[in-house]
């Protein structure tokens, strides 16, 4: 399985966390966020991993900001992503069952290391439950 990743200075810390996790569980991660602390635009570092969900490079992406609002909004301007802003694991479990979400936001500021390392398991484990959610899912996409 293939993961893009994203960051801004606020989720730093957790990013390498999360990449070091999913590399010891055999995952292939592609690093698009910033290895600094330093200020940057979270749209700098979100949109290359919504464009690899977006185009099927991958098969889910991550991304982390401070609040994890910036990061969602921004993932979810991609016409078939859909980004869910989670900081529970029961939440991202539904985020995957009832959303086939393919993107998880993470608020670095208002989580912890370990409750990140198990939201991002629970999302690469739980499937989408389909039935009546599909039907939800697919009017989401607006045509012009």
């Amino acid at each position: 399985m293939t993961i893009s990743i994203g960051n801004d200075h606020a989720g730093t810390e957790y990013k390498q966390a999360i990449v070091k996790h999913l590399k010891a569980k055999g995952y292939t991660v592609n690093n698009y966020g910033t290895d600094s602390n330093d200020s940057v635009d979270y749209p700098d570092f979100v949109h290359p991993v919504a464009q690899d969900v977006e185009a099927k490079k991958v098969d889910f992406g991550i991304i982390v900001c401070g609040s994890g609002n910036g990061a969602n909004m921004t993932a979810n301007k991609h016409q078939g992503v859909r980004s869910a802003l989670c900081w529970t694991k029961e939440i991202t479990a539904l985020a995957r069952q009832h959303n086939n979400a393919n993107v998880l936001s993470i608020p670095a500021r208002f989580t912890a290391e370990q409750q990140v390392i198990e939201m991002v398991d629970t999302f690469l484990n739980t499937a989408f439950e389909g039935g009546r959610h599909q039907n939800r899912i697919d009017k989401i996409p607006m045509s012009c």
